[in-house]
């Protein structure tokens, strides 16, 4: 009874709709984790979901990807494709790959088709071979029995596609325990480590040997004036030493070194640097905010007790405003260009620039990358027909009989080039003119 239930259990397991329903969890698990930001501060969800920020908290919906239960889900759909394979696609490939050849029964799954009237013993199963292996067949002969296939790579392909799912699990279950994401904000010219952590798995490792350097940051403009591209200059030291010098990146234009890649996020204006008369240096911080809808950094300094100006930038080609505490604008200068507030010379000596990136490393992304490479491979190749012929002597004369899993047409159209082929070997093997390849067009 015990063996029975077992077998029953792995039966169910291993069933189409087992599996489907398996999938529609975990669909409904991802469009959970779509839906509900990841990996935010708690306050996040307190003050987005007051009513439900405790249950998120409990049940692991902020992470939703590395919770024990999705884990767990994506296990019993790997168990049920490994099942479903080793039960189902591997023995179904081994019958398409036996002889099976006929004498006088009729498959339900077959269908017969007519070859030409003429036969001789002697010459017919000859060319009929030589007919089907022009057709790409595969032929196998025995005591006036022809049994022939061609397509077992459409077999042979599902298969590929369960183990391609299974990878690409294992690799994001591998990604959800090792992989980690950085987020830093680094001004121009700073050397920083990898510190301030969004993500990071259970068994992930955050190099202490490995730190950056950015040598400069850019903007590039177009000719409307808006933002087209920014770049980063970075240089790179892993175990004390120099290893990677001045390499640019852009958004959508990563660094990738020693499987740490570095993307480009964003950026700031964090402070500028004024100097006061002829030797006083002074740096005032900005803050971002909002001017008609436009996003600018601001900065005040005040030159009385009631009175102040404000330095505006909107971009970084050295244009910065400034302006009076009523909004007027006063003017308009530029870096290391000397003006003067109540007679006192001043000069804007330099922005300091921070750049976002973005670091991540995850050692299971090229498990998920192989998988989905070989999913999509495997499936298209799954679209080629499986087809079987045999052929048996039936009282002086050929008995055909046919099957294919798909592309019928295809199918119909392969016996009636047998036929031509064939009729070519019987009434044509000495005519010198006519060639195989006339008659099939």
């Amino acid at each position: 009874m015990n063996k029975n239930f077992v077998w029953k259990f792995l039966r169910k397991t291993a069933s189409i709709n087992f599996s489907i329903a398996i999938l529609l969890i975990i669909t409904f698990f991802c469009i959970l984790g779509s839906v509900i930001e990841q990996d935010k501060a708690f306050s996040y969800y307190s003050s987005k979901y007051p009513n439900y920020d405790l249950l998120i908290k409990l049940l692991g919906l902020d992470h939703v990807f590395r919770t024990w239960w999705f884990i767990m889900v994506l296990t019993i759909f790997i168990f049920s494709l490994l099942l479903c394979t080793f039960s189902t696609q591997l023995p179904s490939l081994k019958n398409a790959r036996r002889w099976k050849f006929m004498y006088n029964q009729r498959p339900s799954n077959t269908n017969r088709y007519y070859l030409g009237d003429t036969y001789n013993s002697q010459y017919s199963f000859t060319n009929i071979v030589y007919s089907l292996i022009r057709l790409n067949f595969f032929v196998f002969y025995r005591n006036n029995s022809i049994y022939s296939y061609k397509g077992l790579y459409g077999r042979i392909a599902p298969i590929f596609v369960h183990f391609s799912i299974v990878i690409i699990l294992l690799g994001s279950v591998f990604s959800s325990f090792t992989s980690f994401v950085v987020q830093e904000m680094v001004p121009r010219g700073e050397i920083f480590h990898l510190k301030n952590i969004i993500h990071a798995g259970f068994y992930s490792h955050l190099s202490s040997d490995t730190f950056f350097r950015v040598n400069d940051f850019l903007i590039d403009y177009n000719s409307s004036g808006l933002i087209d591209q920014f770049f980063s200059s970075l240089s790179v030291y892993f175990d004390n030493k120099l290893s990677l010098n001045n390499k640019t990146i852009s958004v959508n234009k990563p660094l990738i070194f020693h499987q740490i890649t570095l993307y480009q996020t964003d950026w700031q204006v964090d402070a500028i640097r004024v100097k006061l008369g002829i030797s006083k240096l002074i740096q005032k911080k900005f803050i971002q905010t909002k001017i008609s809808g436009k996003s600018c950094w601001l900065s005040t300094f005040s030159i009385s007790d009631n009175n102040q100006v404000f330095f505006i930038v909107f971009d970084l080609d050295d244009n910065i405003l400034v302006s009076n505490t009523s909004g007027i604008v006063l003017g308009k200068v530029h870096l290391n260009e000397k003006f003067y507030i109540n007679t006192t010379p001043v000069i804007l000596k330099d922005m300091i620039v921070s750049t976002g990136l973005q670091v991540k490393v995850d050692p299971g992304i090229i498990f998920v990358y192989i998988g989905f490479f070989v999913m999509i491979l495997s499936t298209f190749v799954s679209y080629i027909s499986y087809s079987q012929i045999w052929i048996y002597d039936a009282l002086n004369s050929l008995e055909c009989l046919g099957s294919t899993n798909r592309a019928s047409l295809f199918f119909e159209q392969d016996i009636n080039y047998l036929n031509k082929i064939y009729s070519y070997y019987l009434f044509f093997m000495f005519n010198p003119i006519t060639k195989v390849d006339q008659i099939l067009t």
